[in-house]
């Protein structure tokens, strides 16, 4: 029997995340809560939530925390069929430490990731048939940047999908402990006319990129300087660690038209990492589902508000939570306090 096609699969590190919890400081507390995390999972499995078909390219060791992985990622209706195990003597799953904030205590975050399994990838290990399985292919610039191995595989991973038919969705996610703004440049460049699909924020369009102006004028230009069809850009307003005001802006080429809407406010930040990631998956699952920039931009601005009050990198919402989280903001007079 012919499989389904995917609607999106991502390709990137899957890491392990511990954080003390209760607030705890990471140079104090005695025991970690222990999760699965990592952008192009979190992306993959936003999607899955609000009922598409996704799956993860990425490489895993072959030991009790690769299983602890692939377990997290079955849970969350991500397909493991394109997992790689790595049983060599050096496999490792990377790690991150992560301590929660409260003002006037920013959130910090300690990496232990260097030399993980999905740095020694080969291009080899993946299967040609992935290039044709799925309508969209997503990754980010944090997998470009690991090291000189993984951007090779990306951007040539990059190459076979949109030779294959595929949509490319690329978020810069640009991380400076990781690489430099040149480094970054010059990867970035050299994939953007594969890109249909881009996610940039302003501050990284103006300092790693390079560009000045308006930010409309800004967005547009990655359309006119290379072929990407949509630009999106989120706009975060810090009121304090535990307070956030959010929206984007989306630009559409093909209509040639900006979208937007008034920002989520107030939002109650119980942990902010993946509210990025939780845009992109919704962004993604409107232009999937609707072929629509204005549905993405609603299911983005959703998607990332309500994932900022989700403990751990994953997304914990499914299409009829989103729905009516848009129907409220939406909403011109009252609306009720609880769900019941």
């Amino acid at each position: 029997m012919k499989r389904e096609k995917f609607d999106l699969l991502t390709f990137g590190e899957i890491m392990l995340r511990l954080s003390p919890p209760d607030y705890e400081r990471i140079t104090r507390g005695d025991v970690f809560d222990k999760r699965a995390g990592g952008s192009e999972l979190n992306v993959a499995s936003g999607v899955a939530l609000l009922g598409l078909r996704t799956g993860i390219i990425s490489r895993l060791p072959q030991n009790a925390l690769g299983t602890f992985i692939k377990n997290r990622i079955r849970f969350e209706g991500v397909s493991d069929d394109y997992l790689i195990y790595d049983d060599s003597p050096e496999a490792r799953l990377g790690i991150y430490y992560y301590e929660n904030g409260a003002a006037p205590r920013k959130p910090s975050i300690v990496y232990d990731r260097m030399n993980s399994s999905i740095t020694r990838i080969a291009i080899e290990e993946i299967p040609e048939s992935v290039l044709t399985a799925t309508r969209m292919f997503h990754t980010s610039g944090i997998t470009l940047a690991l090291n000189n191995n993984t951007c090779e595989v990306t951007t040539e991973l990059i190459k076979r999908f949109k030779e294959s038919g595929a949509l490319v969705s690329f978020d810069c996610n640009y991380r400076a402990n990781l690489w430099s703004e040149e480094e970054a440049r010059t990867a970035i460049n050299n994939i953007l006319p594969y890109v249909d699909i881009l996610f940039v924020s302003e501050e990284t369009s103006r300092r790693m990129m390079q560009k000045s102006g308006e930010l409309a004028d800004i967005m547009k230009s990655y359309t006119t300087d290379y072929p990407v069809k949509i630009v999106c850009t989120t706009q975060r307003e810090v009121i304090s660690p535990r307070k956030h005001n959010f929206t984007s802006t989306i630009y559409d080429a093909k209509t040639d038209k900006f979208y937007t809407e008034a920002p989520y406010k107030d939002i109650d930040v119980i942990d902010r990492i993946g509210s990025g990631d939780a845009y992109v998956s919704g962004v993604l699952y409107g232009i999937l589902k609707y072929g629509d920039a204005g549905k993405a931009l609603a299911y983005g601005n959703a998607t990332s508000s309500v994932k900022n009050t989700i403990p751990g990198d994953l997304p914990a919402s499914d299409l009829k939570e989103i729905d009516s989280i848009i129907k409220n903001h939406c909403a011109k007079g009252p609306i009720s306090e609880l769900n019941r």
